[in-house]
This record gives structure tokens, C-alpha cells and sequence, in this order.
């Protein structure tokens, strides 16, 4: 549940907040009551409508104790501008400034002035104007409210990095004074050695009934003798619950796995583990998707992370594998996992375990084998979305499209024993592949553009929107044509 503060201001002399108190009252709680009506958010008003600098000192001090997600500094009449000033620098954002749209009441004139006092302190916040009975105002509270949540939930966890830097890819690794610093996020580095130690100690028994589970549940097994094998898809049932033990003894709220080329050539691929840590179920039942990155890939598991956390929904980590001119289709893969929700977007695991195939890996590439975890990505809305960074600052890409569904075969035309989204972006080909900062994109469904740029303002890194620019938020970049740009610290207009 989003908890949001609230804060009504009024007029400083002590007559006229008499007067006004009624219709304060009357404001804020038809507010209080369309926030608390989305069913997501529950409101901690003031104990009093602030009207003097005490109280306004008193009143952020109390939302600070009492833990709140985010500050809504609302505004129905004419208030004395020092007095949100006073509450805004005694409390812990961020903030919202909210005015109501009424000619009778000067209650924008409220918010103007009040948000020039904080622009003058440096304190970034958030504007919106109009009536709490308007859905679309609501919806924009709402959108800040899920940003500030995540990012309050953000601060103080741990991800977990088992093994190093894969493959020479400096996209995934990361600075861990760097993350403490700027997201509130501790590493804690574990070796992949303990993956294969904690394997060896899984009891058979375990073991036993989640290859059953499996067996009964996924479309098709492709046994080859070789590279999958029943010994095989034991050994990487073994990883998974190994790396949840790992989870669960270090205390970590998400995690990133090197895999290649240690554990693919020497034990199995971690393709199972990252396709059901993602996901919503597993073979002992419903659980919170976990998130968990490929190749070692940090700032795709923070990003992912990110997704997760204004969603809960299970995200998707793939590469960019190839463009189709022909059918301006982009084809988004993995070597051998994603979230196995995606081939239906179900929250039966039957319904989309059926049409999951298992894959002998590619034994050229990976001599350990196991089994690559193919489907095809169910057609559907998505938002895509990825952490960056140029000359060591964290920037993200956004942007939004359709998945497609395609005939089987097409499934042959880049790497058939593996999952693939065929993907109608609202990006042209050329404007993502040159801005593009990795070679991996990660993915939730829906469309949580505005409410990445809310947290990108609140955490203080750029955001790019690529595509067709929407209604109102972010700054125009110099040469960003069909894009929308937030400055570092989310700059508006």
C-alpha cells in the first residue's frame, strides 16, 4: 500500500484561516477520499491545516516518523508561501505540490508562490492542478505515489552478485559506492562456487518432485541424450534451489548471475533459475517474482529491479537480437531464459508452461548443457526500459510497443532452442539502436512510461522517453527528434 502525507496550507493571519478553515476542510477531504478510492494509496493528513511556521516545522516532522512514501503539499486557498518552505525543509520527500482549479479560491497563486520558495532552496518537486474529482489528476498523484513507493522500497536493499564480470561486458558491472550513494542499494558479491556447493546438498527427494512438476506442466522436452538429459535438468533444478538458499541465507532482495562461462561449460546454464526466480510460481507454488539478471548484468538487475517494484509484475531480461526491416519487427532473446509468465501472460503456470519447450542448450557455446527454456512472448502492450550510464552517469532509456505473435517457424530464423518477443515498437529502428546504451533491454506489461519518470526525477538520473512524444512532462533534448527528455533531477515543463 502507497502511504502518501498530506499537508493543507492556509493563511497566516488568524482571521482569515478561521474563515477559510471550513473550505480547507471541505478540499481536503474530497481529496483524501479520490486517493484513497484507487484502493492503492492510504493518506496520513496533517492534524492540523498549517498556518503557522511551528506547526508547519511540527507536521513534517511527524509524516517523517510516521514513514510516509512521498509529501503532498496541497493548496485550496491563499496561504502564506514561507509555510511550505518551513514544512518542506523539516520533512523527508519527495513532494508533490497540488492545487485545486477554483476561480472563487487563489489556491494556484497558493502553489505558484510556494513552488518558487522551494525552486529558490533547491528542493525538486513535483506540480498538479486541478480538481479531486478529475480521474486524470488522480491518476497523476497515483503515478507519483507508485514511484515514490518503489523508490522508498528501492533504499536499503541488497542485490546479490554471483561471480563477476561475464564475458567482458563493462555494461553489467558496477560501482558499489556508486549504488549506495544514488539508489540506496548495497552489493554483496558471492562466489558461483556456492551455487555448486549448495547443489550437491539439495535432497533428492526435492529434486525428485519438482522434475515431476515439470514434466507434467511443460509443453514439450526435448531429450537428446547429450546436452539435456534427466541427470541434466536434476543438476539445474539443483542450481535454482541452491541460489535460493543463497537468497535466503544472505538476506537478498534481488540478484544477478554471472553463469558463463564457469558454471555453462563446467556444470549446467542457469536458464531455469533465471526463468523461475522471475517468475510468479515455481515448482513449490505461488511466490514474488525474484528478480534475477543474466550474464551478471547489475544494471539490468537494478533496472529490473525498478520495474518490479512500480509493477510487481514478473520483468523480462533479453538481448536485442536482431531487426527486421521487412516487417519493422524487432526480435528480443535470450540465451536461454525469460520469465516463462510471458508465454501467456497467465497467472496459471499451466496455462503457460504448455507452451514452453525445453531445449537442449547449444553445445558449441555452452558444453555444460541443460535446457534452454523456448517460447514465444504472448502478444500484448509492454514497457521497455533500461539503466545506462555515459562518462560514469546513470541515464535511462524508455520506451513502449506490441508484442506480436508470428508463426512458429520464424522462431528458426535467429536461435530456435531459445525464448523470443517479436516486438512492433513505437520507436523507429534507427532512433533505438543509435541511442541504446547495451545490448540488454528488460520488460513489464503495460504502458509505466509516466511513472518511470517519476522515479528518474526522484532518483536524480536523466530519462529518455524515445518515440512519439505524449501530453506535457519532460524537456526537449537538443537533436532528440520523436523523444522526450528529463534533466537530472526530473526537470518539467
Amino acid at each position: 500500500m502507497i502511504r502518501l502525507g498530506l499537508l493543507t496550507f492556509s493563511d497566516g493571519r488568524p482571521k482569515v484561516h478561521e474563515e477559510m478553515l471550513p473550505i480547507n476542510l471541505d478540499f481536503q477531504n474530497r481529496l483524501v477520499n479520490a486517493l484513497e478510492g484507487t484502493g492503492e494509496i492510504q493518506v496520513v493528513t496533517g492534524q492540523d491545516i498549517v498556518h503557522t511556521a511551528k506547526q508547519a516545522k511540527a507536521e513534517a516532522e511527524r509524516l517523517t516518523q510516521a514513514g510516509v512514501d512521498a509529501v503532498i503539499l496541497h493548496f485550496a486557498v491563499w496561504c502564506f508561501p514561507h509555510l511550505a518552505t518551513i514544512a518542506a525543509n523539516n520533512c523527508r520527500g519527495p513532494f508533490l505540490l497540488l492545487s485545486n482549479l477554483n476561480p472563487n479560491y487563489p489556491g494556484l497563486i497558493a502553489m505558484l508562490a510556494s513552488a518558487g520558495c522551494l525552486d529558490q532552496i533547491g528542493v525538486r518537486h513535483r506540480r498538479v492542478w486541478g480538481s479531486a474529482s478529475d480521474p486524470k489528476v488522480i491518476n497523476k498523484v497515483l503515478q507519483f505515489g507508485r514511484a515514490a513507493h518503489a523508490v522508498n522500497r528501492l533504499r536499503g536493499q541488497t542485490c546479490g552478485l554471483l561471480g563477476g564480470r561475464s564475458m567482458g561486458m563493462y555494461i553489467g558491472a558496477a560501482d558499489p559506492r556508486q549504488w549506495q550513494a544514488e539508489f540506496g542499494v548495497d552489493l554483496e558479491h558471492v562466489d558461483q562456487s556456492e551455487i555448486v556447493r549448495i547443489a550437491a546438498e539439495i535432497p533428492d527427494v526435492k529434486v525428485n518432485d519438482a522434475v515431476q512438476w515439470l514434466k507434467r506442466r511443460v509443453g514439450r522436452i526435448v531429450w537428446d541424450d547429450k546436452g539435456l538429459t534427466e541427470e541434466k535438468l536434476r543438476t539445474q533444478v539443483r542450481a535454482y534451489y541452491a541460489t535460493k538458499e543463497i537468497v535466503r541465507e544472505k538476506d537478498i532482495d534481488f540478484v544477478a548471475i554471472k553463469c558463463q562461462p564457469e558454471l555453462s561449460d563446467h556444470m549446467v546454464t542457469q536458464c531455469l533459475s533465471q526463468a523461475f526466480l522471475n517468475d510468479m510460481y515455481d515448482m513449490d507454488g505461488p511466490k514474488e517474482p525474484m528478480v534475477c539478471a543474466c550474464e551478471a548484468d547489475l544494471d539490468g538487475a537494478l533496472t529490473m529491479q525498478i520495474l518490479k517494484l512500480i509493477t510487481g509484475q514478473p520483468v523480462l531480461f533479453y538481448d536485442l537480437r536482431h531487426y527486421d526491416p521487412v516487417d519493422d519487427t524487432f526480435v528480443f532473446s535470450n540465451c536461454g531464459a525469460m520469465a516463462t509468465f510471458y508465454a501467456a501472460r497467465s497467472s496459471v503456470p499451466e496455462e503457460n508452461l504448455e507452451r514452453v519447450t525445453f531445449y537442449p542448450q547449444t553445445p558449441f557455446y555452452y558444453a555444460g548443457g541443460g535446457a534452454a527454456v523456448q517460447f514465444m512472448a504472448a502478444s500484448g502492450r509492454a514497457t521497455f526500459a533500461r539503466l545506462a550510464r555515459r562518462d560514469g552517469k546513470y541515464w535511462m532509456v524508455i520506451f513502449t510497443g506490441e508484442f506480436v505473435e508470428r508463426p512458429p517457424e520464424k522462431l528458426r530464423e535467429t536461435s530456435p532452442e531459445w525464448p523470443q518477443a517479436f516486438v512492433k515498437l513505437d520507436v523507429p529502428a534507427e532512433a533505438l539502436i543509435e541511442k541504446l546504451g547495451s545490448n540488454h533491454v528488460h520488460t513489464v506489461p503495460g504502458d509505466h512510461v509516466d511513472c518511470l519518470l517519476e522515479v528518474c526525477s526522484m532518483l536524480g538520473v536523466r530519462a529518455e522517453v524515445l518515440g512519439s512524444p505524449r501530453e506535457a512532462t519532460c524537456l526537449q533534448g537538443p537533436g532528440s527528434q520523436g523523444s522526450r527528455i528529463c534533466d537530472e533531477g526530473g526537470t518539467r515543463t
